[in-house]
């Protein structure tokens, strides 16, 4: 796998590391020249670099205009003399995924930069001597000791609510990210933090734009972004779900390249989570090279603690298990896979947009026009239903029920745990450590700072910022756990910044999804596919809780280490767990939280290396 890593003391630590930087290389671009440290033709600088820039040969020709003479045909030295020409601002000429740190011997300064979208990671620790410590994963920097692995309890209520940290704190107390459009300099133990890209939605600069010209100028942008990610020196496939995402890609890629697309789907055996049929239908239709594998519970559970220690913080999604599956299976036949990551927050992909948008045009003048007791009526006659009934766990989310603003109806309503939950699951050791139990606060910054005027164009941004990243960073560790580089066309910054300026209308229209999207490839994709509603790499692991795996609820979640650590009340904890394998309710998002947190907690606050899961016999003792 790929990955760089770097230490820079402060004179208060005695002495400079020159240069400071390691990198661990999955060759993709000049495969037997790109060597990293790399240094510059006079020594004074010093890269190293983990990504693609896909413009590197536009740039390798202006650069040699200008003098510049190339040892490799690395994508990494033009990075070092574009810096050497522009200094920090070479990274905004940049087009790509990419984290990289460059050492200056002159000016004893460091500088760190990360790509526009966060699609690559980079974290870091500013010791309190002024000494700096950088690292594409956690575990790095817990080996170089920059930190002792503690919980940081201020990004805890944060990772419940929102499946992970959403700004730059992660779980582990001192350990920060730099954050997607930034960069850093060290210089003698002091730090300088700069934002050099945010997503504009001002509207796209044409003349009078009709939705036809829009379409096709989304499906130009689309084609070029795909064609660019084709750059590699490897071979390359895609991930195919069967949705319109990985599809479109498919279906594009088929008029780049002559050989046939090696194409890789993932599945388990129940009919809930199979989506290799529809894979199936779209491989067939573009003749590729297809490939898939069926992933038993056995073998998912089986690989979750190794994951978790890849992830370095609890595995937010279930589907990170699975994409560590299709990942192996694509490592068998190619180097790099391009994937439809992005797309959802790109183009209003999700339903809970939709949804959310419809509560608030009728709950705004609901709540203004209906009197107090009347709303309390119905809510008491909502409370009246089966509590395990479909209808009224949709009322329940209705606003009917909620109040329409954004905090209770989009955030506390797509919430793991809701702020309500949140307020009794601590316990009170842990509420003594959060200074601030809001968590929102990330996500509220973000939809109060955006120039977005719609409200669907400030929950993208939003969730651009802080979902958007989450998956970014699941896509890379899992992927890269199997030596794959992946790449996400749909994240080329132009047709971000393109789409950003899109009509509202254009990305959501009614409970239409990804509208552009659709309108632009209707004249390549099936049907069926065009029309298929999103599944969302659906992973049955609520049913298997209820079966013979529920014996992790027992010991993980339930289990004596978990309730010493007086994190989670244990009595609303328990009733969670009830609930879920009575039937009633349905948990999974929230025991998944639960369960990934005691493993990550083993593995590196307890550093426990050898971690098993619990023996299924203690099922038995389920309360």
């Amino acid at each position: 796998m790929c990955g760089i890593c770097g230490i820079a003391l402060s004179a208060r630590s005695h002495r400079l590391v020159d240069p400071p930087g390691l990198h661990r290389r999955l060759a993709v671009i000049d495969v037997g020249r790109g060597h990293q440290p790399m240094p510059s033709d006079d020594g004074s600088l010093h890269i190293v670099y983990n990504g693609e820039i896909y413009n590197h040969l536009d740039l390798r020709v202006a650069l040699e205009r200008r003098g510049h003479r190339y040892r490799t045909s690395c994508d990494t030295e033009t990075i070092l003399h574009l810096y050497q020409e522009e200094g920090p601002r070479a990274v905004e000429q940049l087009r790509g995924m990419f984290a990289f740190a460059i050492w200056d011997s002159r000016k004893q300064e460091l500088f760190l930069a990360r790509d526009r979208l966060g699609v690559k990671p980079l974290y870091y620790v500013h010791a309190t001597d002024g000494s700096f410590y950088f690292a594409s994963e956690i575990k790095a920097l817990l080996a170089a000791r920059a930190v002792s692995p503690r919980v940081n309890y201020e990004a805890l209520p944060d990772y419940l609510a929102n499946h992970a940290p959403s700004g730059a704190a992660t779980l582990f107390q001192d350990v920060h990210r730099l954050m997607p459009g930034h960069t850093l300099r060290w210089r003698d133990g002091a730090v300088d933090l700069r934002q050099y890209w945010d997503l504009s939605f001002a509207p796209v600069d044409e003349a009078s734009p009709v939705d036809e010209d829009l379409i096709a100028g989304f499906g130009e942008r689309f084609t070029e972004a795909v064609r660019s990610h084709l750059m590699s020196d490897v071979p390359l496939g895609v991930f195919l779900s069967g949705g319109i995402d990985s599809a479109s890609i498919v279906a594009v890629m088929s008029r780049l390249v002559k050989e046939p697309i090696k194409t890789f789907s993932i599945g388990f055996a129940q009919r809930e989570a199979n989506e290799l049929g529809y894979a199936r239908t779209v491989a067939d239709a573009y003749h590729t090279e297809h490939h898939d594998v069926v992933v038993s519970p056995e073998a998912f559970f089986a690989a979750l603690p190794t994951l978790v220690w890849h992830e370095d913080e609890p595995l937010a999604h279930p589907s990170s298990v699975a994409l560590y599956f299709v990942a192996r299976l694509a490592m068998e036949h190619v180097k790099v896979v391009l994937t439809g990551e992005g797309s959802d927050e790109l183009l209003g992909g999700y339903g809970r947009y939709a949804r959310t948008l419809y509560n608030i045009r009728w709950g705004t003048p609901y709540h203004r026009i209906v009197q107090a007791r009347v709303r309390d009526a119905v809510r008491s006659g909502i409370a009246c239903l089966h509590r395990g009934s479909l209808l009224r766990q949709k009322l329940e989310r209705s606003f009917l029920c909620v109040a329409p603003d954004l905090a209770s109806i989009y955030l506390d309503n797509f919430a793991v745990f809701p702020r309500a939950l949140q307020a009794q699951l601590f316990t009170p050791v842990a509420k003594e450590q959060m200074s601030a139990a809001d968590p929102y606060r990330v996500v509220r910054g973000y939809l109060e700072r955006t120039t977005a005027l719609t409200p669907l164009d400030r929950l993208l941004y939003a969730d651009t910022k802080t979902y958007l990243h989450e998956l970014l960073m699941k896509q890379d560790q899992m992927s890269m756990a199997a030596s794959v580089e992946s790449r996400v066309p749909f994240l080329d910054h132009p047709l971000v910044e393109f789409a950003a300026g899109l009509p509202a209308h254009l990305k959501l229209r009614g409970f239409t999804t990804k509208r552009i999207l659709r309108e632009s490839m209707k004249h390549l994709l099936p049907p069926s596919v065009l029309a298929r509603p999103k599944m969302g790499f659906p992973v049955p692991v609520g049913n298997w809780f209820r079966g013979r795996w529920r014996g992790m609820l027992t010991e993980l979640v339930l289990g004596e280490r978990a309730t010493q650590r007086d994190i989670f009340n244990p009595e609303v904890v328990r009733g969670i767990v009830r609930e879920h394998l009575s039937g009633r309710t349905q948990h999974t998002e929230q025991l998944w939280a639960l369960v990934n947190f005691e493993l990550w907690l083993r593995r590196f606050l307890d550093r426990e290396e050898d971690l098993r899961l619990p023996d299924q016999r203690y099922s038995a003792a389920m309360c």
